[in-house]
């Protein structure tokens, strides 16, 4: 299920790593361990490397053989862990309590230095190759913090940049893409109401904050239903609603709503957020409280540039063989920062099959799920699909 023979009996050598990242997990901005595996494993290759992008993200420097297409191609990797107490089983899993990589990315981190090794060992191209280790994809915004210190300038410019996710839904032996929007954008909202508090007994004489952001909650999921035309994706979920005192006689002063927006085109985002806006302005005039609301838009969509679709789906089909390639995949709306790689940088995003026969094994556990491991045998595969982006783009010959 490789091209290269070379490649598979670095399994065993890149699964063990993997299995020691896993052991040894990391929050956003801590994953002190990982990243000092990738150092001390680029140093012993010889790999010059940048670190300290992104407080702790790493970016390795290979040159091919030849120099002389004055191309880059860069292949990123996460490596941040999950506040989840794991509940896999494993030998190796975590040893620290309450963290856990529940998505996978030790094994992206492994994959990422597979391509390393390999590269460097080979240099069986006509180029330089950019392999960046990024820390932060859960909600720390770690790819805006390595582009912020330099990533993409200077000489860390790309031409294309890639990445990956192993997918639980999909079977081993089979890779998935679409051009266009392949995760979603992901947006949070906060909203306060200020109303008047006093005794339940007599509600004619309150603002009821409760009332209010009950109303306001209904007329909020009337939006996707009523204003998103069909034919586009969108999600609007309210996941926190917090009012009163615990009282049972007492209407209290404020109510505070938060949730989160999915969308995949900037059209239907801004639709969201205007709609929102007016919705609880005009609740708050018919009911005469304040209503403040603030939306943050945290990160874009990952839109898959359609050349560079072509060129990983290719690749991917060169080891998988083509009809394991799935080309016209559903968008998640789940989110991904590296999408905002992918609005500086063209490129493209796959996803690598993992799951198995039998529905206990750990790698068909949904991602952030505790009992969730990433699959090792998926490691040969995802490192000869990023060294065939990489070999088939920048040729010797």
């Amino acid at each position: 299920m490789t091209k290269r023979n070379s490649i598979p009996p670095m399994k065993e050598e890149f699964a063990a790593y993997r299995r020691e990242l896993h052991q040894n997990p990391g929050l956003m901005y801590e994953e002190h361990f990982s990243k000092e595996m990738v150092e001390k494993k680029l140093s012993e290759w010889g790999i010059p490397f940048r670190a300290g992008l992104g407080k702790t993200g790493i970016v390795a420097i290979i040159e091919g053989q030849k120099n002389t297409s004055g191309k880059t191609i860069g292949i990123r990797a996460d490596m941040d862990a999950l506040p989840i107490e794991e509940a896999s089983n494993q030998p190796w899993a975590s040893k620290t309590k309450g963290l856990m990589h529940a998505c996978g990315h030790d094994g992206h981190t492994a994959t990422l230095l597979g391509v390393a090794k390999y590269l460097k060992e080979t240099r069986n191209f006509n180029g330089r190759a950019i392999l960046i280790f990024q820390p932060a994809e859960e909600g720390g915004r770690g790819a805006f913090a390595m582009m912020k210190d330099g990533l993409f300038e200077g000489d860390l410019k790309c031409d294309a940049v890639y990445a990956y996710h192993n997918w639980p839904y999909q079977p081993i032996g089979t890779a998935g893409i679409r051009s266009g929007a392949i995760m979603a954008s992901v947006d949070n909202f906060d909203i306060a109401i200020t109303g008047r508090s006093g005794h339940a007994a007599y509600p004619h004489n309150c603002i009821d904050p409760v009332m209010i952001g009950a109303s306001l909650v209904t007329q909020l999921q009337s939006i996707v239903a009523r204003n998103v035309p069909p034919q586009e994706c969108a999600v609007l979920s309210v996941t926190n609603f917090n009012a009163g005192t615990g009282a049972y006689n007492i209407i209290p002063d404020t109510a505070k709503i938060t949730g989160t927006v999915r969308t995949l085109s900037p059209a239907t985002r801004d639709l969201v957020e205007a709609r929102m806006k007016t919705i609880c302005e005009e609740v708050g005039k018919t009911h005469n409280a304040k209503i403040d609301f603030h939306y943050d838009r945290e990160i874009d969509p990952t839109i898959n540039d359609a050349r560079h679709t072509d060129i990983i789906a290719d690749a991917a089909a060169r080891v998988l063989g083509n009809e394991n390639v799935y080309r016209d995949i559903e968008p998640s709306m789940g989110g991904e920062d590296f999408g905002g790689m992918l609005a500086k940088v063209p490129g493209a995003y796959i996803r690598i099959g993992q799951g198995v026969p039998g529905k206990d094994s750990p790698h068909n556990r949904g991602l952030h799920n505790s009992g969730f491991d990433f699959n090792d045998d998926i490691l040969p595969i995802a490192i000869d699909v990023f060294v065939e982006v990489i070999e088939s783009q920048l040729p010797l010959e």
